[in-house]
């Protein structure tokens, strides 16, 4: 406990200090704007009482199972708001937002694609993966498979999720900061990640979980209000809101009609994929079914998070409506005071000027810390997936064969979380300028065809091999990185390239498709054995996924 009290003193010490000399710093060589007092106070007052939160959780983590999964002991409700907290990160808030803002269409296919997710998982994944699994989505893909093969497949495709997924969030915490304390942004993105690793590191999935709750609550509060505030503006009506933003946009109706990031139905097809699909991959998400004692209350947890992230994605909407006609009318927020030109501190920035223009500096500054507040959680929460993939899976099963003491296991994850940490600060510098809510979409990408494919063959398919599941993994991991790396969202965009090799930006559909067929075939070619023992134990697991007889802390419903 002293060593906890010391780290989380320094932690302490080094946000008020790099945020005490803030207003003499400027950004890219231009003088910071004026200091917002209340935005430094309420960021400053969330940054004390999440390390507080994370002192507290430190004397409740006494084990492994604490640390990974909060000892079983969260109830659906709470589960389902950090669910929701979880969900409802940078790239909503401030990402689809700026899309509505500067798109429209094009923004609101991004919410319809998050929110169908959850049906998804509530009516196929939810009760099977708590019934199933203990710590992470790989004990649920290697229940009847090869444990050290399948459980370093899904290791390494949760890990590349976590990577570009912590992209999103350093991207909008550090963008966020710079703008609101003339803090230079790569300083800025080292401070998150000196938090997120703290939280992690000292106060596992039972500080994670109620940063996550905490964040939710204010999240939905601060939109909620917002979103009453800009409605007034319209006499709470929807279609003086529509009818204004496409007199105000510069591309007049055509914001309600699709446009480049979707220009075809491939691509429509393509990104609903990345986003539905992905959502039922991401490590993250799934590990937070093990928080809860049993299925009744993992079906209760998404139960209550779908309710809230469809409400949530509903003020989404209105706020970037009301952006277009709000802020887009206000050259104040505009570079030179040109309207119509670049967005002063960023593209991500039009949710953060509607709070000014509609509740002054002081609302800017509760929704500015709610939005940091928004990204410590989800870093927190994916810094919390990747280090159990490293901790629990690699080290604990794969290398050690289940015989690691909880100290040892103990000691490599706080060793991973430091290293995650120092991962999302580069990932966090060089991808610096990118859309969040496009990031995210690459990240939903991978998830959709790695983990995935083989999370729904698994429970689902009796005929499912490890063979098939390595080759489907690895063809899904290969050609989802190959075809993101080759889109013009980085052969373009990161790299410079004139032309992009591979035309979508969005390739989802096309490597989750090979993902299954490469299981579907490894698997009916495969006469071995082994294979023939894995098909013949698919009834156990089924009975096991459908009762819950046999998961560790649960009941019978």
């Amino acid at each position: 406990m002293k060593r906890v009290r010391q780290c989380l003193l320094s932690a302490s010490i080094l946000c008020f200090s790099t945020t005490g000399n803030a207003a003499f710093e400027t950004v890219h060589g231009v003088k910071a704007q004026a200091i917002n007092v209340p935005a430094i106070v309420m960021f400053l007052i969330f940054v004390v009482g999440t390390l507080g939160i994370t002192w507290w959780a430190s004397s409740k983590t006494r084990s492994m199972d604490d640390f990974y999964t909060a000892g079983g002991g969260i109830t659906g409700f709470q589960n389902g708001l950090a669910l929701a907290g979880d969900y409802m990160s940078a790239a909503a808030l401030l990402g689809v937002t700026s899309m509505i803002f500067f798109n429209g269409y094009d923004g609101m296919i991004y919410v319809v694609s998050f929110f169908i997710a959850w049906p998804l998982l509530l009516f196929l994944f939810a009760e099977r993966i708590r019934n199933l699994g203990r710590v992470t989505i790989s004990d649920i893909a290697s229940y009847r498979l090869d444990q050290n093969r399948i459980r370093s497949l899904t290791a390494i495709g949760s890990l590349t999720v976590v990577c570009f997924y912590l992209v999103v969030q350093m991207v909008g915490a550090g963008q966020l900061i710079e703008l609101l304390f003339g803090l230079p942004y790569n300083y800025a993105v080292i401070c998150v990640g000196l938090l997120m690793a703290v939280y992690v590191t000292f106060g596992g999935m039972v500080a994670t979980t109620w940063v996550q709750i905490i964040k939710a609550t204010f999240m939905l509060f601060g939109g909620t209000l917002l979103a009453v505030l800009a409605l007034s503006k319209f006499s709470f009506s929807f279609d003086a809101l529509f009818e204004s933003a496409v007199a105000t946009h510069a591309s007049g109706a055509s914001i309600l009609l699709p446009s480049k990031h979707v220009s075809d139905p491939i691509a429509m097809l393509s990104l609903s994929f990345a986003l539905v699909f992905g959502t039922a991959g991401l490590p993250h998400i799934l590990m937070r079914f093990f928080t809860v004692r049993d299925a009744r209350e993992a079906r209760k947890s998404v139960f209550v998070a779908t309710g809230l992230i469809g409400f949530f994605f509903l003020v989404i909407v209105i706020l970037g409506l009301a952006a277009i006609v709000i802020v887009g009318r206000n050259p104040a927020f505009y570079e030179a005071g040109h309207l119509g030109g670049k967005l002063i501190g960023g593209n991500n920035m039009p949710v953060m000027y509607l709070a000014k223009a509609l509740g002054g500096d002081l609302f800017l500054g509760f929704l500015s810390a709610v939005a940091f507040a928004t990204i410590l959680a989800v870093v927190a929460g994916l810094t919390m997936a990747g280090t159990s993939a490293i901790s629990h899976d690699l080290y604990g099963t794969v290398l050690k064969k289940n015989r690691a003491s909880q100290a040892d296991e103990r000691r490599v994850s706080k060793i991973a979380a430091v290293c995650i940490g120092v991962i999302a600060v580069v990932l966090g510098i060089l991808f610096k300028g990118q859309n969040i809510a496009f990031l995210v979409a690459l990240a939903f990408t991978i998830a959709a065809s790695v983990n995935f494919p083989i999370l729904a063959l698994s429970m689902y398919w009796k005929g499912l091999t490890t063979r098939g599941a390595l080759l489907g993994g690895l063809a899904g991991l290969a050609s989802s990185v190959a075809l993101v790396v080759l889109s013009p969202a980085v052969w373009v965009k990161v790299l410079g390239n004139a032309h992009a090799i591979f035309p979508y930006d969005y390739p989802a559909a096309i490597s989750m498709s090979i993902a299954f067929c490469f299981s579907w075939l490894g698997s009916v070619t495969d006469g071995s054995p082994r294979a023939i023992r894995e098909r013949a134990s698919f009834e156990e697991q089924f009975v096991r996924a459908q009762t819950g007889l046999g998961a560790s802390g649960a009941t019978s419903h």
